[in-house]
């Protein structure tokens, strides 16, 4: 999204009421009440909902919970007997959160001894507890969107919830904008709805565009409803770019390796470090280096989403106990976790937003009267400077992150279901609870006829198969399931995050490692090794969905994994492309990145904000264009599909393209000779909607909805479906309603997610609409300096990054010596 300056003002409300036992609890620690704790604090009290915006280490987290903690002490009971039942929901994005909150939560309970009961639900929580739960819930029950939806979808949770006075969001900003942000705001109006008195509290140290949150978290969009409430400031954080100390900034290359050595001696040097990757090959692999140069034998772990739920407690608990001296991590653990003894913050290669680096700087120190140290590891030269703008806007304390956008039809018909496995409803009154979240106020009733129909039976073109079948319509106009096990078939499918599917990794004597997707497995035999939750393993067997390992000592492979790529924010972007062009401001970048720089604008030219440079150059009996459009991958993903397919109808002889967040590199047989026609807008309305629907982007989005949408289930009592069985069942669906019924709902919702997510649509059309004014083409007669980090990935795009640093650094140098050079034949021609 755009950045826009975020400037809070709190609320003007009556003075809160701090009951004694919290006001001596802060005293016995040389604490005070800070002004944004007491402000919700009188927000609740006032009766109003609430957005807290503070620095990490500010104590929103208690902020958030103060007016449930004033609720049970002795003071305000005054004699009365506990309330009885759930008093408060807490809502994380991550289940690690949640158990962390329930550790920092036990002490002041404890300590004021106050009469409050402290559970946590998510997936991994026994079923016996679950059930115990819905009928004897606690006071405070911790959990995720996702369990939070399933628990709707009980008959018990009319009873469970109708006495629940707060519900605490936190880290907001890391799911509203997306689709488990739209499964939270239909719970949220469900909630709303059984209890009516309910209070909305929001949590979050990074939000850019605070008003359209608190839109998003009032009811009926209400604003004037939430209280926006902001944080006393704490110390800025110090931020530091690391460089090789002898060596130059690479040319290509993401992993970062070069700063190996550097990074080691910044791990013996503090208590604990913690260092972030954008990936969990990236993860992997930078472990795996460390323990190589680990010659101190220094206790260092590893955590990402895919080790198992054993290995992640065990690394959550030695961090917390303070026994490890190193952590390389994924954004598993960017949120929230509170480790005090933090050092120093490392990210390892681009770090793609300023909100994201501040809310990973965040996790160090974790106090607000101390500034978080955090390095950042640039992998090439256009992530330096992308490092460069991100510490800018950090010092300036400038943030960014994701529009809102209508709330997806697949997250609402999973939401209807799971409405009526809970109970049999009234469609009109349903549509109302509906749309009273923002997300889904646009629906009318003729979406929603749509969305009942496909709930009702699949569809007009699905409607003749049972198993489609899933509610019905009694003559007195109310919805009800058709079968009672459709409530168990649904609550075992529910959610929406949609992995590739993924093999268990397990010893030989049942002792679970973790998860590798299906594709990677898929090329496993018995013998090969590879890397894995830090360790090096041999391959025993590959069958029923499981990986049997043991130990190994040889050198291994890393799994990769087909995750979303972090997108590069437009205003880092713009940052970077201000910077191009900001000559006087080099002056402050390392010899090696000022001659690259110096020496591209004095062969070609530098691309400013809102200029779109295209760069042409014959290099190895290929003709090549260089678009330097600062998008994103996603974007040149599909500009890079678009321009070649124009260049077929041209007969330009297209041979292939390569992209990269920052440019898109595109070769064939014959020289372009004007890029422009390439790029006209209306290849948006003809071409675009043509490569969609005939490549797998469409394909790959329609399974992703199809299964959050219950179309197609991946699980079974008593079995579950391989990743290839879903596609399978996926692609015939598909084709089925792409000829007998095109405007169906899925497919509507499908593509939304495709130009959204996949195609990233938005920015291809902007930067369409830019170049029709602001396109500049320069024609060269070889590699200029900036096109060499792109180029280098030619041929290797495909493989994971990291992998192949070594031999990609010698071909950059060798493209680099010509776009350097500058000899006679230059100082003649120029």
């Amino acid at each position: 999204m755009q950045w826009r300056p975020c400037t809070i003002v709190a609320p003007h409300m009556p003075e809160a009421q701090i009951p004694p036992e919290i006001a001596a609890w802060f005293d016995a620690r040389g604490w005070r009440v800070r002004r944004h704790q007491a402000d919700m604090l009188s927000a609740s009290q006032a009766g109003r909902h609430a957005l807290l915006v503070a620095d990490t280490g500010a104590g929103k987290t208690l902020a958030g919970f103060l007016p449930t903690l004033a609720d049970f002490c002795p003071s305000r009971l005054a004699g009365a007997a506990p309330p009885e039942g759930l008093h408060t929901l807490y809502v994380s994005p991550l289940k690690a959160l949640a158990h962390d909150v329930q550790r920092n939560l036990l002490a002041p309970v404890e300590e004021m001894r106050l009469p409050l009961r402290i559970e946590t639900r998510s997936g991994d929580t026994p079923a016996d507890r679950k059930r115990r739960q819905r009928g004897r819930p606690p006071h405070i029950l911790l959990t995720t969107p996702e369990s939070l939806s399933l628990l709707l979808s009980y008959p018990e949770s009319f009873a469970m919830f109708a006495g629940l006075k707060r519900v605490v969001i936190d880290e907001v900003h890391a799911f509203a904008t997306g689709k488990r942000g739209d499964l939270l705001a239909l719970s949220l109006a469900r909630l709303q709805a059984i209890a009516p008195a309910m209070q909305r509290a929001a949590l979050s140290a990074t939000v850019a565009d605070p008003e359209g949150f608190r839109e998003w978290l009032a009811p009926w969009g209400e604003i004037d409803s939430v209280a926006l409430v902001e944080g006393e400031k704490g110390a800025p954080p110090e931020v530091e770019i690391l460089l090789p100390e002898e060596e130059r900034v690479p040319w290509g290359g993401h992993a970062g390796r070069w700063a190996i050595p550097q990074l080691y001696d910044e791990i013996r040097r503090n208590r604990t470090t913690l260092v972030f990757t954008n990936t969990r090959f990236l993860a992997e692999f930078v472990f795996q280096l460390l323990w190589d140069v680990n010659d101190d034998n220094l206790p260092i772990g590893i955590h990402h989403g895919s080790l198992s739920k054993e290995a992640r407690r065990k690394v959550e608990g030695a961090m917390a106990r303070g026994e490890l001296r190193a952590l390389v991590a994924t954004a598993s653990l960017d949120l929230g976790v509170d480790w005090g003894d933090i050092d120093c913050v490392v990210q390892m290669g681009a770090p793609k937003g300023s909100s994201r680096l501040l809310q990973r700087i965040g996790r160090a120190n974790h106090r607000l009267d101390q500034p978080s140290r955090a390095i950042l590891v640039p992998g090439n030269r256009f992530e330096f400077l992308e490092a460069t703008a991100a510490k800018d806007a950090v010092d300036q304390g400038q943030r960014d992150g994701e529009d809102f956008r209508p709330g997806g039809l697949d997250v609402l018909a999973q939401h209807v279901m799971a409405c009526a496995c809970a109970a049999p409803f009234d469609e009109t009154a349903l549509l109302a609870e509906v749309r009273a979240s923002l997300a889904y106020a646009w629906v009318d009733e003729t979406v929603w006829q749509r969305v009942l129909g496909f709930v009702e039976n699949g569809g007009y073109a699905l409607r003749a198969y049972d198993r489609f079948k899933r509610i019905v319509r009694d003559r007195h106009g109310v919805w009800r399931l058709t079968h009672p096990e459709h409530a168990q078939r649904h609550r075992m499918n529910a959610g929406i995050i949609v992995d590739s599917e993924m093999l268990t990794v397990r010893f030989r004597n049942g002792r679970q490692l973790g998860k590798v997707e299906e594709r990677f497995a898929a090329s496993l035999s018995p013998g090969d090794t590879f890397f894995f939750a830090g360790m090096s393993l041999e391959v025993e067997r590959v069958k029923d969905m499981e990986v049997t390992v043991r130990a190994a000592k040889k050198s291994a492979t890393i799994p990769s994994y087909g995750g979303q790529r972090l997108p590069l924010t437009t205003h880092l972007a713009e940052r970077v492309q201000a910077m191009l062009v900001d000559r006087a401001g080099w002056a402050r970048f390392p010899d090696d990145v000022r001659e690259w720089l110096e020496v591209q604008d004095w062969r070609s030219r530098l691309p400013g904000p809102g200029e779109l440079l295209v760069e042409s150059f014959p290099h190895a009996k290929k003709h090549y264009s260089v678009y330097y459009t600062f998008e994103g991958w996603n974007a040149n993903q599909s500009l890079g599909m678009l321009i070649t397919r124009r260049m077929e109808d041209r007969g330009l002889l297209p041979g292939g393209f390569v992209a990269n967040d920052y440019s898109l590199a595109v070769w064939g047989l014959k020289p372009v000779a004007d890029p422009a026609p390439l790029l006209s807008p209306d290849i948006l309305a003809h071409e675009f909607v043509d490569w969609v629907q005939e490549s797998h982007l469409l394909r790959r989005a329609f399974r992703e909805v199809a299964v959050i949408a219950g179309l197609v289930e991946r699980q079974h009592p008593g079995k579950r479906k391989t990743g290839k069985q879903v596609t399978f069942s996926t692609d015939l669906i598909y084709d089925v309603l792409r000829k007998y019924e095109p405007d169906h709902v899925l497919l509507e919702a499908a593509w939304a997610d495709a130009r959204a997510r996949l195609t990233d649509v938005g920015r291809l059309a902007s930067l369409l609409e830019r170049s029709a004014e602001q396109l500049v083409h320069v024609e060269l007669d070889r590699v200029s300096p900036l096109a060499v980090p792109v180029m280098t990935m030619i041929g290797r795009e495909a493989l994971p990054q990291g992998a192949v640093d070594e031999e990609l650094l010698l071909e950059a140098e060798s493209l680099a010596a010509a776009a350097m050079r500058v000899d006679a034949a230059d100082d003649e021609t120029d």
